[in-house]
């Protein structure tokens, strides 16, 4: 079956979304990879590609992309009690100062970007400490785009600054960071579909290696990155 076209305005509103160039500072971060380059072998496009792999389904999928596709429900629905209980789940369970810093950071620069365009984010914001998914979640929740298109948006996002970082890192070339995006770019519609499924017992952040190299992060010589 043919999916249905999306709406255009709401396509390109994705896209922007997603975006690199949105200001909220995600190419500042490499959630554990710059670790992983010095600690634990990561040092070919190859193994990057493994890692960043691995780091989709252990990790974003069954955490911040559930989050996100129950937050874009519960914004359309203005259930704003689920909302800060979804927002309080991703700060408490950050495992590293780096991670929570991250989400925290993001969020607050993700808020200010939505000051811009939505005249009550202001008011909705005000009393909320939003985490990056449930503040990309808001703007999602604007558009007539599915759920499952906004998560595709938010992992394609993540994909592309993670990629970004792996180049950076390494090293790699930019045949090869395009070499790891593509392979990430055909796994992740089923992430999407693994986390759209996830139930409030079933999503989870648990991935203690990276948790470990995270808090190593805080203290490794020569840095790039925030995380």
């Amino acid at each position: 079956m043919t999916p249905a076209p999306s709406d255009p305005a709401s396509l390109l509103q994705l896209i922007w979304l997603a975006s690199p160039a949105l200001p909220v500072g995600g190419f500042a971060y490499s959630e554990g990879l710059e670790s992983a380059v010095e600690l634990a072998g990561v040092s070919s496009e190859s193994a990057a590609a493994d890692w960043l792999d691995d780091q989709l389904h252990l990790g974003l999928a069954r955490g911040d992309l559930a989050v996100l596709a129950q937050a874009i429900a519960a914004w359309r629905a203005a259930d704003h009690a689920r909302i800060a209980a979804l927002n309080d789940w991703v700060l408490q369970t950050r495992e590293s100062a780096e991670f929570l810093l991250q989400t925290q950071q993001m969020g607050r620069s993700f808020v200010e970007w939505l000051k811009l365009h939505h005249e009550d984010a202001a008011d909705v914001f005000g009393a909320l400490p939003a985490s990056y998914p449930v503040a990309f979640a808001f703007a999602v929740a604007r558009t007539s785009a599915s759920v499952r298109d906004g998560c595709l948006a938010f992992a394609f996002g993540w994909a592309e600054n993670m990629t970004g970082a792996a180049v950076k890192a390494v090293p790699l070339g930019q045949g090869a960071g395009q070499r790891i995006l593509a392979r990430l770019a055909a796994v992740i519609p089923a992430a999407v579909e693994h986390a759209m499924g996830l139930s409030d017992d079933e999503r989870q952040a648990f991935t203690p290696m990276l948790a470990v190299l995270s808090s190593r992060h805080e203290t490794q010589y020569s840095r790039l990155f925030r995380s």
